[in-house]
């Protein structure tokens, strides 16, 4: 028996495996963020390990379109020569890499290594500027420092109240609901989504409430509870004047939003806008006198917008105003969701940053990484390109001929999807390392077969900062190998400066250092501490003592406690600013995840009773809303926008606004959602615009 964790989202619930002859059992294993309950795609991931679809030979495209078994030697061989070629012809710039937040920490540090080094390219980003990135800038820009929760999961176990935006964790992630049990029970569920989700209807099954705002005016939401604590004073004026700076120009930016014009763009109705304000700055001073805490939590639901930034930094100041950050009373975070989404954006594979959240075009950060990695700090490249413009420049005049994807299916997940389609096959060389053959392997030149979780040794860092260990239950089928060992063995094809060990254990002790210092330091975690299964949360300096006992926890599970991360150790106030009016509405498009169902489907479309319970794309729209478009339940319906056109099955549901329809972004072909979302992207994240499209529907005749 093997004790691991699941492969899908951040929470990374404990599971343990068993190998035997009738196919790999898995169960849920008492671990403090699960307590031993897993979702039905944790409960069916193992059936993933013997899946017939299994990549296990590099497969090379042959000249008629189909592709053939290749040795190893003949394919690195190969990869190793276009990029040579491409390179000299073009520049090393005209060579890519995509890679990932399910990647282990030890994977994502090599692929930011290899990419700089091996390649000698700045042309690095990954599936995370579609996920976290407008989280991170607002937490950055506020706090000095960007981890997903800066405190322990459990610690919501105690919460008077909590105001979720913008996430679904009933259906994204179930065993986070365990901890939501106590601040349901007590009434203090806040819930604000344009969906009545199934997490909306937690907090409504608990004497909690739900806000459904119009989609895309989450950030005039944010300002105008905002306007009733200022307005109302029921700020914390003492922690304020301590701890932040910039309260003056917030107040100046939230003063024309008072509750009835807020009403009037988010359809929030003013009264409950009042009263939510209200309720958490109550709940919040009686925290401070030795109440429960009080959390504000977002998700991508108010995070993928091109606005995405500011709405997040609307979302803090609103627990800053309540005197909640870098306390104990409560605080604010947001729900990582890609299984290493938090450990995949500290460890270099942003096109901005080096390892341990250093920013790559600083002199002294380049020159710690260019020490640890043995180089002179002069061949690492600038700083690259975010995912969005990295991909639309695919193939074009100056841009990158040769693209390696790892662990990412941006044929899917990517906005405006069909310009994405085409950006690829503009290119002169795809490689995409997978293990099974997605939908953008299924146009790559050359696919090399990859281990899957439960085959790779490894760490993972959670959505509470926490590192853990990814452990090998089961051997690898047929000759599918680590990236770690492909990149180690290309690193040696390419002449690469600096080592490339193929050992995970021997990564870590090089990533150990590579961080030693910076924002995210993991220089003083242990291997075998983390092996034995001490809880250690970064920044987690060299000297720090390590503790196995349980309960104990190790590194800052708490951060800011006594100083925020900027130099004067304060907050900042960052004033921000939205329209009061809207463009005229027609219909407007949300996309989010399906309970069924993980990201760009490619894993969970493949396991039969989650394919059965959730076989294609469903669009859930308001009865009214089907009526005036003429669609009938169960009609297939084409939706629309001047990107393109998916086709998906009507789904009659009044927990829908009536001038907003959902469609989940897991499946493939005319049933893509992201054929129709927006590639506009949010200045300061990079963040495309994922939450909120324009469309017009519909039914295809002849179909009830």
């Amino acid at each position: 028996m093997t004790a691991t964790h699941c492969p899908y989202c951040a929470l990374q619930c404990g599971i343990t495996l068993e190998p035997a002859d009738s196919g790999t059992t898995l169960s849920g294993r008492d671990f403090e963020t699960n307590g031993g309950a897993l979702c039905r795609k944790g409960f069916s991931a193992a059936k993933l390990l013997e899946h017939p679809q299994r990549l296990d030979t590099p497969m090379l495209r042959q000249a008629d379109g189909s592709f053939a078994p290749a040795s190893w030697d003949d394919a690195l061989d190969l990869v190793a020569e276009k990029a040579r070629s491409i390179r000299a012809e073009s520049g090393a710039d005209a060579v890519a890499m995509f890679g990932s937040g399910s990647l282990t920490n030890e994977k994502a540090y090599q692929l930011g290594k290899f990419a700089r080094l091996a390649l000698g390219t700045s042309r690095i980003d990954y599936n995370g500027r579609f996920c976290m990135s407008s989280a991170a800038a607002g937490s950055n820009r506020a706090f000095g420092l960007d981890r997903g929760l800066p405190f322990p999961l459990a610690d919501l176990d105690t919460a008077s109240m909590i105001l979720m935006l913008g996430s679904n964790v009933a259906d994204t992630m179930p065993p986070f609901v365990r901890h939501l049990e106590t601040v349901r029970k007590r009434g203090g569920l806040i819930v604000v989504d344009p969906r009545r989700s199934a997490t909306a209807k937690l907090s409504a099954e608990g004497a909690g409430w739900h806000l459904q705002p119009t989609p895309s005016t989450d950030l005039q939401l944010l300002l105008g509870l905002a306007h009733v604590v200022l307005a109302e004073s029921l700020a914390d004026t003492g922690y304020l004047k301590a701890r932040t700076t910039g309260l003056e120009a917030l107040r100046s930016s939230v003063a024309a939003w008072w509750p009835e014009r807020t009403a009037k763009v988010t359809g929030v109705p003013a009264e409950a806008i009042r009263r939510t304000a209200r309720a958490l700055a109550a709940a919040a001073r009686a925290a401070k006198n030795g109440g429960h805490p009080v959390y504000i939590l977002t998700g991508r639901g108010i995070e993928q917008h091109a606005n995405g930034t500011d709405t997040v930094t609307a979302a803090i100041n609103l627990a800053l105003l309540l005197g909640l950050p870098g306390t104990l009373a409560g605080g604010y975070g947001t729900i990582t969701g890609q299984g290493n989404g938090q450990g995949g954006r500290e460890h270099g594979q942003k096109c901005d940053q080096l390892p341990g959240y250093r920013k790559i075009a600083d002199p002294a950060h380049r020159a710690h990484v260019a020490k640890a990695w043995g180089v002179d700090p002069g061949i690492i490249p600038g700083p690259g390109i975010p995912a969005v413009e990295l991909l639309n420049a695919l193939g074009t005049e100056g841009g990158p001929r040769m693209l390696m994807v790892h662990g990412a299916n941006p044929v899917i997940s990517a906005p405006d999807a069909t310009r994405i389609f085409s950006a690829l096959r503009r290119l002169d060389f795809l490689v995409v390392c997978d293990f099974f053959l997605s939908e953008t392997a299924a146009e790559a030149d050359l696919v090399l077969p990859v281990l899957q979780w439960a085959e790779e040794e490894g760490t993972m860092t959670n959505l509470e900062g926490r590192i853990l260990r990814r452990r090998a239950a089961v051997a690898a089928p047929g000759q599918a190998k680590s990236e770690l060992w492909i990149l180690s063995q290309l690193a040696d094809r390419l002449d690469a400066p600096g080592t490339f060990s193929s050992d995970a254990a021997e990564v870590f002790e090089e990533l150990k250092r590579a961080s030693a210092g910076g924002i995210a330091d993991y220089s003083g975690v242990n291997w075998q501490d983390v092996d034995q299964g001490a809880a250690i949360y970064w920044p987690c300096p060299e000297g720090s003592a390590i503790s196995t006992e349980p309960g104990t926890r190790n590194g800052t599970p708490r951060l800011f406690l006594e100083n925020f991360a900027h130099p004067d150790g304060k907050a900042k106030i960052v004033a921000v600013h939205a329209p009061a009016t809207l463009p005229a509405q027609q219909i407007s498009l949300v996309t989010g995840r399906l309970l069924e169902h993980y990201q760009s489907g490619a894993q969970t479309r493949r396991v039969d009773e989650l394919a059965a319970a959730a076989p294609e794309a469903a669009l859930e729209i308001h009865p009214s809303t089907a009526l005036a478009h003429q669609i009938s339940d169960g009609q297939r319906v084409e939706v629309s926008n001047q990107r393109g056109t998916t086709i998906a099955r009507a789904n009659l549901s009044s927990d829908m606004r009536l001038d907003t329809v959902f469609l989940p972004f897991h499946f493939p072909g005319t049933g893509t959602a992201n054929l129709l979302t927006d590639p506009r992207v949010d200045p300061v994240s990079s963040m495309p615009e994922f939450k909120h499209a324009q469309v017009s529907l519909n039914p295809i005749k002849g179909e009830n």
